[in-house]
């Protein structure tokens, strides 16, 4: 975990991280768990971060905890299963030195239920109606959706239900009998985009206006789109990063202090597929349009 005590939106100076966690000044793991191993739901062999929120003192993470990462010549491949474990959601109320999780956790591929949809969030925030707005899809371990070609879902829950791990009291943007509609948890979400193998994902209100960025795996681009409201229409998409500018795209970021939803600034990650160097890294985008 990097923090920064600063952040130039207008991309005048790239962002330039202040510390590191847990403490020392140097970057550890987060969560007291051991890697390759069982913690007490099954074999894992790490802990994925997927997105952060921070709101009341208390900073929230979602994860997904990996069984196999699903890539040819793990003895455990299957194609067509995302490979995870289970989801979840830890806290720290000290900004990121100490981590509890919660007892609620969402069950993956390993556990009964593969490409399940609440294996990744994007935190889209508190909107001024008080609810917290949250996205989902399935893990993307890779970027094989063969179940759904990466669909997308939207839920919402108050903060302090969300607090409390009061997981249940969630709100779901469901289509019922002909019409979309916010339903209790016993009507599961609809799916409200999809296609083209959707691969990581980060939605953010920004001003008045909420910002989904995307990877397109099919047309090998970063989108990105718009909408007034999280549960109204979303504007066209618009290819904004490609993989001629970029090889090897993986993700692109929203970060949360964007100057606007016409200018925002994207963290950018790139993957060769290998873990040969350079595996991953990222770079920073500014004066993106949603």
């Amino acid at each position: 975990m990097l923090n920064q005590d600063r952040f130039d939106a207008s991309g005048a100076a790239p962002i330039s991280f202040t510390w590191a966690m847990p403490a020392g000044g140097r970057a550890g793991q987060l969560f007291d768990y051991h890697h390759r191993a069982d913690n007490g739901y099954g074999f894992e062999i790490s802990r994925i971060p997927n997105d952060v929120i921070e709101f009341g003192g208390r900073t929230y993470l979602q994860y997904t905890s990996v069984h196999t990462w699903g890539a040819p010549g793990d003895p455990q491949w299957v194609d067509g299963h995302d490979g995870s474990l289970l989801s979840g959601v830890a806290y720290s109320d000290d900004y990121g030195v100490t981590w509890t999780d919660y007892d609620y956790h969402w069950d993956g591929d390993h556990r009964g239920i593969n490409q399940n949809m609440y294996g990744m969030w994007s935190f889209a925030g508190i909107d001024p109606d008080g609810w917290l707005y949250i996205y989902s899809k399935r893990w993307n371990g890779t970027h094989r959706n063969s179940a759904d070609g990466g669909a997308i879902q939207l839920f919402r829950i108050r903060p302090d239900d969300f607090r409390a791990g009061r997981f249940g009291a969630q709100q779901n943007w469901a289509y019922v009998n002909g019409s979309w509609t916010w339903t209790d948890s016993s009507t599961p979400p609809s799916v409200i985009l999809s296609g083209n193998n959707t691969g990581e994902f980060s939605v953010k209100r920004i001003g008045d206006t909420y910002c989904m960025s995307y990877f397109d795996v099919t047309l090998g681009a970063i989108f990105t789109r718009n909408a007034p409201r999280p549960d109204a229409p979303w504007s066209v998409p618009v290819p904004r990063i490609t993989g001629l500018q970029v090889p090897n795209l993986y993700g692109g970021y929203i970060h949360p202090g964007s100057a606007s939803a016409n200018s925002l600034t994207l963290i950018v990650s790139q993957w060769n597929g290998t873990w040969q160097a350079p595996p991953y890294w990222v770079r920073q985008f500014d004066g993106i349009p949603a």
